[in-house]
């Protein structure tokens, strides 16, 4: 009797809701998707506190890309996916040709070409 009662009630429903279906544009498609990849970007710690750095509330900033058209937003949205991960501060750099140079004067100690390091032997 209740499983009966059920699919009644179910079946009621479907038949009195309105279906609504509609062409979507790709345009508000990619603007919404671009706006929220903005807004998720702006909600970030690190970068909220960069802005207020710079003076700038992040309310202000959400305003103002709120006030956006589709195309700067979407524009907006494809330099922030193309920044880096991580700031560029040239810090990595310096490590890594650090580093190259010395496993090149390891390499080359070990080889019996330089005497730069106290701690090897050379294979000579």
């Amino acid at each position: 009797m209740i499983a009966l009662f059920r699919r009644l009630v179910a079946c009621l429903l479907i038949v009195s809701l309105p279906a609504q279906a509609g062409l979507v544009s790709t345009e508000s498609v990619a603007a919404a998707g671009s706006r929220d990849g903005i807004a998720v970007f702006l909600d970030r710690a690190d970068v909220q506190s960069r802005l207020e750095s710079y003076g700038v509330s992040a309310t202000e900033v959400k305003a103002r890309v709120a006030a956006l058209s589709d195309v700067e937003a979407a524009q907006l949205a494809a330099k922030i996916d193309s920044l880096p991960a991580a700031g560029d501060s040239g810090v990595a750099a310096v490590l890594e040709i650090f580093l190259l140079v010395f496993i090149i004067l390891l390499i080359t100690d070990i080889l019996g070409f330089t005497k730069v390091f106290p701690f090897t032997r050379s294979a000579r």
